[in-house]
C-alpha cells in the first residue's frame, strides 16, 4: 500500500449499473471530505457503492458508510458491495455499536394523569419542606448543645462567616438601598406633585423603606450571594468526601458547618437591614432636596413627626426569619450535592431560587399578619 493511498480518497462516478467505486483510504484523515462526496451522490442514479478498490478502512470510515444517507434527505440508503471479510466485520461491529434513538413515551394528557403529576409534585414539595424543617431542627439542637458546652462552639468560624456574609455585603447593600431611595423619591415626587402633596414624599419613602423594601431587598441580595456560597462550600466538601472524613474523625457537620453559618446570618442580617434603611433614607432625602427643595432639616422633622417607630420594628423583626430561611436552604442544598460538578451547579442555582422565593413568601405572610393586627 503506497503512502498516497494511505492519505487520499477518491470515488469514480456511477457506471451504467448505478455503482460507485471507492478508491484509496477511507479513514479518520479522509472521512470529512469523503462524507461530503458520498452525501452528494444522487439516489436516483446511484444504487450501489463498491468497496473492492479501497486500500484501507477504519472505524471512522465504517461509520461514514453505515450512517450514509443521500444528500437530498431521502431515507433510502445505498447497497454496499465488494467489501472484504475484514471490512464486513468492521461494518457490522460499527452498525451494532450505533446508539438507538430513544423515543420518549407518549405523555398522557387525561385529567387523571394530570392529577397524578400534580399530586406527585405536591408530595415532593411536602418532602422538601419536611427536609428543610429537619435541617432547622438540626441547627437548633446543635446550637443549644454549643451553649451547654461552650468549648465546642467554633468562634473563629463564626467571626469568619460574619465577615463573609455581613461585612463584605455592606457596599452592595448600601448602594442598592441608596438607589432605591432615590427612585422612590423621584417617582413619588412626580405623582404627588399633581396633587400639591409633595411633602408626603417623606412619608412614602420612610414607610416603604423602613417597613418593606429595606429588609426585603437586603434579604434578596444576601440570599443571592450567601445561599449560593453556602451551597458551593458545603457541596464541594461533600464532593471531596471531606464531610465523610469529618464524621470518621468524630466531628459533627451540623455543629461545625451549619451553626457558624446560620448564626452569622442571624447576627449580620439585622445589621445589614439597619444599614439599608439608613442608606435608603439618605438617598430619598438627597433626591427630595434636589427635586422638591425639601431641606434635610425639614426631611428629618417630617420623618420624626410622621413616621412611627412601629415601621422600624415591623421591618427588623423579619430579619431573623429571613436569615434562618436563607441559611437553612443554603446548607440543605449543599448536603444534597452528589459527586459531580453538574450536581453542584444545579443545587447552587436551586438554592438561590428557593431562598429568594421563600423570603418573598415569608414577607407576604408578615405583611398580612401585621395588617391584621393593626401594626
Amino acid at each position: 500500500m503506497s503512502g498516497e493511498d494511505a492519505t487520499e480518497f477518491s470515488l469514480e462516478p456511477a457506471d451504467d449499473g448505478g455503482t460507485v467505486h471507492l478508491f484509496g483510504a477511507l479513514t479518520v484523515r479522509t472521512v470529512t471530505a469523503a462524507r461530503e462526496k458520498l452525501q452528494a451522490l444522487d439516489p436516483e442514479t446511484v444504487t450501489c457503492i463498491d468497496l473492492s478498490s479501497l486500500t484501507r478502512l477504519d472505524t471512522a470510515g465504517a461509520w461514514a458508510l453505515v450512517t450514509l444517507k443521500p444528500g437530498d434527505g431521502s431515507e433510502r440508503g445505498f447497497e454496499i458491495t465488494g467489501a472484504s471479510d475484514k471490512a464486513q466485520s468492521l461494518l457490522r461491529s460499527v452498525e451494532k455499536a450505533l446508539p438507538e434513538p430513544e423515543t420518549p413515551p407518549p405523555q398522557d394528557t387525561s385529567l387523571v394523569a394530570w392529577l397524578e403529576r400534580f399530586g406527585r409534585k405536591v408530595h415532593a414539595g411536602g418532602l422538601f419542606l419536611q427536609a428543610l424543617t429537619g435541617f432547622l431542627g438540626i441547627f437548633l439542637h446543635r446550637f443549644a448543645r454549643s451553649l451547654l458546652h461552650p468549648s465546642k462552639f467554633r468562634l473563629t468560624s463564626l467571626v469568619h462567616h460574619c465577615e463573609e456574609v455581613g461585612y463584605k455585603a455592606v457596599p452592595i447593600v448600601a448602594l442598592m438601598s441608596f438607589l432605591i431611595g432615590v427612585v422612590l423619591a423621584f417617582q413619588g415626587a412626580t405623582q404627588l406633585r399633581q396633587f400639591g402633596a409633595e411633602v408626603f414624599v417623606v412619608d412614602l419613602i420612610a414607610i416603604s423603606i423602613l417597613r418593606e423594601l429595606g429588609i426585603l431587598l437586603t434579604a434578596i441580595i444576601v440570599a443571592g450571594r450567601t445561599a449560593s456560597a453556602f451551597t458551593a462550600a458545603i457541596g464541594s466538601m461533600k464532593m471531596r468526601e471531606e464531610i465523610d472524613a469529618m464524621r470518621t474523625l468524630g466531628l459533627d457537620p451540623g455543629l461545625n458547618l451549619f451553626v457558624p453559618r446560620i448564626l452569622a446570618l442571624l447576627i449580620m442580617l439585622p445589621i445589614l437591614g439597619l444599614i439599608a434603611n439608613v442608606a435608603g433614607l439618605f438617598g430619598g432625602a438627597l433626591m427630595a432636596w434636589i427635586d422638591l427643595d425639601i431641606s434635610p432639616a425639614m426631611f428629618m422633622t417630617r420623618l420624626i413627626e410622621g413616621t412611627s417607630v412601629d415601621h422600624v420594628f415591623v421591618g427588623l423583626v423579619k430579619a431573623p426569619v429571613f436569615a434562618l430561611i436563607i441559611g437553612v436552604v443554603g446548607c440543605h442544598a449543599g448536603m444534597q450535592v452528589q459527586g459531580n460538578a453538574e450536581s453542584l451547579g444545579r443545587m447552587t442555582s436551586n438554592a438561590v431560587v428557593t431562598a429568594i422565593f421563600a423570603v418573598i413568601v415569608a414577607d407576604a405572610v408578615f405583611s398580612i399578619f401585621f395588617a391584621r393586627i393593626g401594626i
